[in-house]
């Protein structure tokens, strides 16, 4: 545990945050009036992963790339992590050990023909695959006219292509197009910041990242909440500028591509014989008359 990791001050805000939102009576704890601090002390999480305080502590300092699997499981039982915060844990962890060996950057892959041919059978739903930048890399044409706004949007690349973090964070009119702007926008972050996580040599990810700090106060404070979102899916509701209010069902499924390029496919639908419905069904004649 003597490496200085380069992803140090991650590990370190992370589970300095987890512990933080974790009180000693959700932790089974005596609690005190004289308390400083609303959540955990190290040494409390300490005594519930079983480990010794100075442990603890140079590993929420950083010091994790020599820390044994049973080790970060415990941690993570203590703080109480869920799935996804248990993997990104793990996943800085992981990046932490390579550090000297450095991990190959993921390659970026096109979509294949078969995909985009899914895709467009998809007639009556509007779907689209992303890569972990949330960059949209391919779509068919009910995505394309469900989110005109976002691909109509000057925050498109020199390609075309529409990035979802840009467009929710640096266009202005994403406030009025996601009804729900502050939970998409937390979503968002919290999907690359599990990311980065991932692909810690990613430096087209970490210039996104940057940018977004840089011109975005609302990515800012949302960047340090430290929330990770590994799997996403609900409802989202849009306020489209022809269609109008749409509420939607979305599944965002895993797409295994070559290599270790990894995308997802996301599934927007309607509810059967709902308005929305009807208004998805607006915009796939809108979309087909077009493509025509």
């Amino acid at each position: 545990m003597n490496q200085e990791p380069a992803n140090r001050d991650e590990i370190r805000d992370f589970l300095a945050a987890r512990r933080a939102k974790i009180t000693p009576a959700q932790a089974g704890l005596p609690t005190s009036a004289r308390r400083r601090v609303a959540g955990l002390r190290r040494e409390e999480v300490a005594v519930l992963a079983g480990v010794s305080t100075e442990w603890y502590t140079r590993l929420e300092k950083g010091h994790i790339g020599g820390v044994s699997e049973d080790v970060l499981d415990a941690v993570a039982r203590a703080l109480r992590l869920n799935d996804d915060e248990r993997t990104y844990l793990f996943d800085l962890a992981r990046s932490s050990r390579a550090r000297t060996r450095m991990p190959s950057r993921r390659q970026d892959v096109e979509v294949p023909p078969r995909v985009q041919w899914l895709l467009d059978s998809m007639t009556m739903s509007s779907a689209f695959v992303r890569n972990g930048r949330m960059d949209v890399i391919a779509g068919n044409a009910l995505a394309r006219a469900l989110y005109a706004p976002m691909f109509d949007s000057a925050t498109i690349d020199k390609r075309g292509r529409p990035n979802i973090a840009r467009y929710i964070f640096l266009d202005p009119c994403a406030h009025d197009f996601f009804v729900d702007w502050d939970a998409a926008g937390k979503a968002t972050a919290a999907l690359l910041r599990a990311e980065a996580a991932r692909e810690p040599c990613d430096r087209v990810l970490r210039d996104l990242i940057g940018e977004l700090s840089t011109l975005s106060p609302e990515f800012r404070n949302r960047w340090a909440a430290h929330d990770v979102l590994i799997s996403h899916d609900g409802i989202k509701r849009l306020h489209h500028p022809e269609a109008g209010w749409l509420e939607l069902t979305f599944q965002d499924l895993a797409l295994p591509l070559p290599g270790r390029a990894v995308h997802n496919l996301v599934i927007y639908t309607a509810e059967p014989g709902s308005a929305s419905e009807d208004r998805l069904k607006l915009l796939a004649s809108w979309s087909a008359t077009l493509s025509r």
